[in-house]
């Protein structure tokens, strides 16, 4: 089995912990932060596995998972957020990815998250979401129809921009 994994995140310091972490490991583990230089690993190697933020500074890393694959079809990818929803883990999947974990997240919660690729990605607890969560993932959808786009996702829903700003720099609401 090919232990080379590639990272790609914009956090620098996450991603060197996590590339330290998994050399540790026994993997051969390279990091990128950015798309472009992520590509250009990926040029001069061949990837098991690669693990990709879902937004890498004002790029999305959905994009980022769809190149990958059309340059490597047979690379496993975990997508990784700090901005969880049903709707981001659903368009993760659908891009191509096996898995999708929700930061924090350390080396073997993400080691674990491509050997459980054969398990259904989105858990689903027995405890419907409240309406809060609900409601940050409604907003989080609008935003992704929106391209990030702060003032259409305001219009959109029918909000102020500025109250759109506070909802989105608060953390997500667990359930």
């Amino acid at each position: 089995m090919n232990n080379s994994l590639l990272i790609i995140d914009d956090d620098i310091t996450f991603g060197e912990i996590l590339q330290r972490s998994l050399r540790r490991r026994g993997f051969d583990a390279a990091f990128a932060s950015n798309s472009f230089d992520a590509l250009q690993l990926l040029q001069q190697r061949h990837y098991a596995r690669a693990v990709v933020d879902l937004k890498i500074g004002s790029e999305s890393g959905l994009d980022v998972v769809k190149e990958l694959l059309n340059r490597q079809e047979d690379i496993e990818i975990v997508v990784l957020t700090g901005y969880s929803s049903i709707a981001t883990a659903v368009h993760a999947i659908k891009a191509g990815a096996c898995n999708y974990l929700c930061k924090p997240a350390d080396a073997d919660e993400i080691l674990a998250a491509f050997s459980d690729s054969e398990a259904e990605a989105v858990e689903i607890t027995a405890q419907p979401p409240s309406v809060d969560r609900l409601a940050w993932e409604h907003i989080q959808k609008v935003l992704s129809e929106h391209d990030g786009n702060i003032s259409a996702t305001a219009r959109a829903l029918g909000m102020h921009r500025r109250t759109l700003q506070r909802k989105l720099n608060k953390r997500p609401v667990k359930h």
